[in-house]
């Protein structure tokens, strides 16, 4: 055998693992309405960008009917996106149905290993029946290693998971602690035992769909941040969000100049007409944020999900920000569990990879009710304080219109930690709405008054007067400045600018405790 030999038996062995479960599998795959592992990958990073990570790495099971597996249902490696480095690994559902096994583990192991000592984001894309049965305890195994790996690196480097078939059993513990999770609608699923296992229990019916399908995790559980309707435009979604990141906690963003050569903070005339002045009126805070990023571009967080708060990223003079917004179209924007929740743990991912905060506020408060008491809003409520309070990077609250009782508070006021506060003219910060505090505070002389009524709009007016408005709050250092609204972005251009290198160090610490 000479070399030419040796090199036609590697491209021949090299083909077979290109091909995975073989052209029958790949036709299946197919016809549920799926892209092969492979395909997935050219589609999400740069072309000609990929290198694979141990190809020829097979299982070691002797279990009867477990034939030879190319690659062991999956294809790990790097590559780029925008340029920039990324690792991935992507489950080959026409091996074994990607059932994970314990060689499939190490491969996984192993590119979460070089992402993190390389500083880059790992991406998995995820379609896999499950643990495989055959290797038994050997795959639970392998899982712990990720999950392992999941929970350490989280912090280190932006970790996403894209859903892109079933993810079942616990296999759905690795999407959940990374930062954010993807989900094709109709063709991908998650959740911990499936509908056969659930009717057994219970005797309740239901599919696969409707237990763990992307609306389901997109709408009901909050467990997936973004869907769309095919794997490209997933995939094309991925690749926007990882533009809008650092590479690992050492680095920032990169800057990237607005198309519309937004670097200034020009006035933004419109803010005066989005925003109603009249507090009772609803308006889409979306609008608002739209307009004040580079090019209109926000790209939303958890769009579906608790919908009374909107999170996401968008720049602003190139660099990226992280933006918090009540939303007074939904539940008149005040914060529930739920909401609390989704701020948190986005305020969380932001500090962890110093994107600065900017806080949009327009709350009532905290949504009243027994529902909300017995499920936990008191610990819930607790996480945004706690985010907020913990984050070293810039903090910068803009209150729209409404700042009542202890919303206020933990939407990163001053006592908190923010850096900067700043309020529009018409902006109201009270204890809780001036309504309900002059009913509250003159019920007596509205009660004798010749005309009730009469009398309780006018102490409304009386106390909105002297205890409402941002001057008052301005006057004891609470807010920084009262601004024009069509100065906003100016106004942020410039704090950005002035908070670029702060450096805060927490108290010396193992790590805080986090009411979960």
């Amino acid at each position: 055998m000479d070399m030419f030999d040796h090199i036609q038996e590697l491209e021949i062995r090299r083909e077979k693992v290109q091909l995975g479960g073989g052209q029958k599998r790949i036709d299946a795959q197919h016809e549920r309405g799926k892209l092969t592992a492979r395909q997935r990958i050219e589609l999400l990073l740069d072309d000609g960008s990929f290198v694979e990570l141990n190809p020829f790495i097979e299982h070691r099971s002797s279990a009867e009917g477990l034939a030879e597996g190319p690659g062991d249902g999956v294809v790990t490696g790097y590559g780029k996106i925008a340029g920039r480095s990324v690792f991935l690994f992507a489950q080959d559902f026409t091996v074994f149905g990607g059932a994970l096994g314990e060689m499939h583990a190490k491969k996984i192991a192993n590119v979460m290993d070089l992402a993190a000592e390389n500083g880059a984001p790992i991406i998995g894309l995820n379609d896999s029946g499950g643990a495989r049965i055959q290797e038994g305890v050997l795959s639970l195994d392998g899982y712990g290693h990720i999950f392992y790996r999941n929970s350490i690196y989280s912090g280190v480097i932006p970790q996403i998971s894209v859903i892109l078939g079933p993810c079942a059993g616990g296999a759905v513990y690795s999407p959940a602690i990374t930062d954010f999770v993807f989900m094709v609608e109709k063709t991908s699923q998650m959740f911990i035992t499936g509908p056969k296992v659930i009717e057994s229990v219970t005797g309740a019916k239901i599919n696969h769909e409707d237990l763990g399908g992307a609306s389901v995790h997109s709408t009901k559980s909050g467990n997936a941040h973004f869907t769309a309707a095919t794997e490209e435009e997933v995939l094309a979604d991925v690749r926007r969000l990882v533009e809008f990141l650092p590479s690992s906690y050492e680095e920032k963003a990169i800057r990237k100049p607005s198309a519309a050569n937004r670097e200034t903070g020009e006035r933004v005339q419109e803010l005066v007409d989005i925003v109603p002045v009249d507090g009772t009126k609803v308006y889409d805070v979306r609008q608002v944020l739209t307009a004040i990023v580079d090019d209109g571009d926000f790209m939303e967080v958890q769009a579906r999900f608790a919908k009374n708060l909107v999170v996401g990223f968008g720049r602003i003079a190139g660099e990226t920000v992280g933006l918090v917004a009540n939303n007074p179209k939904n539940m008149a924007g005040g914060l529930d569990i739920d909401s609390s929740d989704k701020g948190a743990r986005f305020i969380r991912f932001c500090d962890c990879f110093h994107i600065p905060l900017i806080t949009f506020e327009d709350v009532s408060g905290f949504i009243p009710g027994v529902k909300q008491e017995h499920g936990g809003i008191i610990r819930h409520g607790a996480k945004i304080l706690y985010a907020y309070s913990e984050a070293t990077v810039p903090k910068i609250t803009v209150i729209l219109r409404k700042a009542f009782g202890g919303a206020y508070v933990a939407l990163n006021s001053k006592a908190i930690g923010a850096d900067l506060v700043f309020a529009w003219p018409n902006a109201e910060l009270a204890v809780m709405g001036p309504e309900g505090a002059a009913t509250i505070i003159y019920a007596k002389e509205i009660r004798e008054s010749a005309d009730p009524e009469a009398m309780r709009k006018a102490k409304i007016a009386e106390y909105r007067e002297r205890f409402a408005n941002p001057y008052i709050a301005a006057a004891h250092g609470m807010v920084d400045d009262v601004i024009d609204p069509r100065d906003t972005r100016k106004v942020l251009v410039q704090s950005l600018e002035m908070l670029r290198h702060k450096k805060k160090k927490l108290p010396d610490k193992k790590h805080g405790n986090i009411p979960l």
